[in-house]
Formats: structure tokens, sequence, C-alpha cells
């Protein structure tokens, strides 16, 4: 660092995550970085509270606006007091993995950083409403909660007063948030993006009255994953009071039917939809989603090949396709997806048990500019097939082996038993991602990868 400092005064930006850097590196930063804008600690746990008093030596650090503090579990309250001495101009704040974090720390920093305007705190369980609350000094426009049991309702108390310009809210497994939180969203004029997955207590009455507020004509990222008490008559308010909307994702909300899911091609901007996890089975959903350019519908298992070909016929411009766990789906279906839907990039057909080598011949012809291919749990597809399909694409997937309990059904497509459903199957659930990949050595995957290459 000592060589670094020397020669690159002129730094704007510097990442040390997950260096061993101590209070000497920490003394060398305002000395040498005068013009420093964007820092990253993250992970850092050699330096002291100490070390952070040093950020105001000499010219200090007064221009850094971007902070990154995640994983550095040795900062006490007295570390964050000297950040707010030294870093008045923060504006875009993260700190993630940090279980020692408290509405104290933050409290000590906003008292002289009331500029930030976007926080990131993923893994910080003992934050709680004050936080948020101590937070109402600044000008927030992004916020950003995971995994917290102890934020409730109360953070969002007047927040179209204190809050006027937020623009982006992810408040994502927070399990004490309730219709009420919804509520006080609705009037809020400036928020585009709201991401509340998992936070299972929220159900049609916070949703109806959250889209009864002018929030609604504003809103263009919609994700009530997990949410399932939802059910079909505020999703046909969805549909009507959101002419904006660009991105929604209804996984796993059980309660939604047919009926329901229909009147989302009411939405006339809609370009991506989740739905996996629902109840659809009726074709009908896609003859209005003529711009739709990503849709996951992965384990619906009444999905059939009317879908599918009605996909082809009215989706043409599908980028984004992942219908794993739809076990009814044919090479028929398939067929006419791939002489129509020619801009498929991703493609995930895992656990559908009756594809055959034909679709692969099938893809190969119709679907040139397909990159990523997953193909778990194909037992009819062939090895040969998947390796003269490995020269076409970038990246694939695949394993003969029979579809996991997880799944929900047998290698010939029929539902588990009940006891099977109720014992092994919520067990490998909490695991599915170990599930998955656990058996290695059976399993084929065929890759090629390209460094910095994003699809």
């Amino acid at each position: 660092m000592r060589y670094i400092s020397e020669g690159c005064s002129g730094v704007l930006y510097l990442n040390l995550s997950n260096t061993h850097i101590t209070n000497r590196t920490m003394r060398l930063l305002p000395r040498h970085f005068h013009n420093l804008q964007n820092l990253s600690l993250a992970y850092c746990r050699k330096f002291t509270d100490k070390g952070l008093q040093y950020l105001n030596l000499g010219n200090g650090c007064h221009k850094l606006i971007y902070l990154d503090l995640s994983g550095c579990t040795q900062i006490s309250v007295q570390g964050f007091k000297n950040i707010a001495n030294s870093c008045t101009g923060i504006m875009h704040l993260t700190i993630n993995d940090m279980p020692t974090l408290t509405d104290n720390c933050v409290k000590a920093l906003v008292e002289k950083c009331l500029r930030i305007t976007s926080i990131i705190f993923i893994g910080a369980p003992h934050i709680s409403d004050c936080t948020f609350k101590a937070l109402s000094a600044c000008n927030l426009r992004k916020i950003r909660f995971e995994g917290n049991k102890r934020i409730t309702d109360a953070c969002f108390k007047f927040i179209d007063k204190r809050y006027p310009n937020i623009s982006h809210i992810y408040m994502v497994d927070c399990k004490g948030i309730t219709d009420g939180s919804l509520k006080s969203l609705a009037p809020l004029k400036q928020l585009t993006v709201l991401n509340l997955a998992n936070c299972v207590r929220i159900g049609d009455i916070g949703l109806k009255q959250f889209l009864d507020g002018p929030v609604s004509t504003r809103i263009r990222e919609l994700n009530l994953s997990n949410c399932i008490n939802l059910g079909d008559t505020s999703i046909v308010k969805l549909s009507e009071r959101c002419p904006n909307l660009n991105y929604l994702s209804l996984r796993n909300c059980e309660n939604l039917t047919d009926l329901g899911i229909e009147y989302i091609v009411n939405i006339p901007c809609l370009v991506s939809v989740d739905l996996s996890g629902t109840d659809i089975s009726n074709e009908a959903f896609c003859k209005g989603s003529l711009i739709l350019e990503h849709l996951d519908v992965s384990y619906c298992q009444q999905l059939s090949d009317e879908i599918i070909k009605a996909l082809a016929i009215y989706c043409s411009n599908l980028t984004y396709l992942s219908i794993a766990g739809c076990p009814k789906i044919t090479d028929s279906a398939m067929e006419l997806l791939s002489a129509k839907c020619h801009y498929l990039h991703i493609l995930d057909v895992s656990g559908c048990i009756l594809l055959t080598d034909q679709t692969l011949e099938n893809l190969q012809i119709g679907c040139q500019q397909l990159r990523i291919l997953r193909m778990q749990y194909c037992r009819l597809i062939s090895k040969e097939a998947v390796m003269k399909m490995s020269s076409i694409v970038q990246q694939q997937e695949y394993s003969p082996n029979d579809p996991p309990l997880w799944f929900g059904y047998d290698c010939k497509g029929k539902p588990l038993s009940e006891q099977q459903d109720t014992t092994q199957l919520k067990g490998s659930e909490l695991s599915v991602k170990e599930s998955t990949y656990s058996n290695e050595q059976e399993a084929m995957t065929f890759s090629i990868k390209q460094e910095e290459q994003k699809i």
C-alpha cells in the first residue's frame, strides 16, 4: 500500500476488501488519497476503531461519497463516530454481514453524515425501527434490508413525510412487516422499485391499499415472491392500477389461480414475469404478453404443451425462459418454441422428463442465439446429444438422474405420495441448492466460460 499511495495519489476508487490492512494503512489514506471518492474496506478485520480515526488526519478523506464496511465486525460505536467526524460527505453506505451492527452505531454515524441517500444492511439482525427513525434526518432514496426480524410496520410510519424522494425499497424476508407497511407506502410519488419478497404477512388488503395511492402509477418493479396470502382480487387491481409496471414477481404465491394470472396480460409495459410455483394452467395468459422478454414458470406442474405453444406464438421476443419442474412438456411444444422464439439466450428445462434428443436438435436450428442451457434430470436426453450441443452454447448443465424429491414428482411425472410430500419433500426444500448438485460425480456439466461476459 505504501508504494501505491506514493505513486497513485489521484485514485478515485480504492477496493481493499478481503485484505489484511492494519491501522498503518488507514493512516496512509488521508495523507495520499486526497481525491478518494469510493472506498471498500469490506471484510478487513485487522484495523481498529483507532485506524478509522486516522481518516481525519491531514487533508482527510472528506471527498468520500461511497463506503463499504461489510463484515468489519470489529468496529464499535466509537469507530462509527470516528467515521462521522472524518467523512461527512458519505452518500452511499453498505454494511452487510454485520451481526455486531446496532442502532447506536447507525445513530453515531448519522449525527454528522446527513448526506446519505442510499443504505444497504443485509445480515444485520440487531438493527430495529430505531435505525430507520435515525435515518429520517437524511434524504434517503434507496434502502435495502434483508433477513431482519426486528423491523416492523413502525419503520414506515410517516414515511411519506420523512422520505418524500425515496425511489427504491428492498425489505426482503422481514417477518415483522404486514399490510400496515403497504398502506404507509401508498402516498409516495417517487417510488419506482418495491421488493417485499418473503414478507409472508402481507395479503390482499395491504396490496389493495398500496395500489389506491399515487404510487401505483409510478411503480416499475414489484417483487412479492412468497407472499403466500396474496390472492386473485389484489392481482386484478394490480393490473388496473399499474400501467408502467415492467417487472413483476409472484413466485410461490400459491393462492393465485388462472383468474388472477390472466389479468396480468392487461399490464401494457410488462417485460418480465416470475410465476414459478403458482398454479398457472391457462394459455390465455400468453395472448396479451406480446412484449414479454423474461418468463419464469418453473415448478408449475399443471403447465402443458398448450401454454408453451401459445408462448411461441404470442411471445416471440422471449430472451429468458424457465420451465424447470414442468413434467408435462414434450418435444412437440419445444419444436414450435424453437421455430418461433429466435432470441432465446437462456433456457432451463431441468426436470422436463419427457424431452428427448429431438428438442436439442430443434434448438440448434431455431435458437442460434442460445447461450445458457440447463437440462438437469432430463433422463431421455443422451450424453451424445449434449456433447453436440456444447459446441453451440457457452454454458450448459446436464444430468440424466431422476428428479430429486423436492421437484414433487417421480421419474415418470407422477406426483409424490402425500406421505412423501409432508416429510421428505419439506426437508429437501430447505437445502435446494445442496440437493441439486449433491451428486456431482454422476452429473455432467459442460461449460465454456468467458470472463466478464454477461448475458
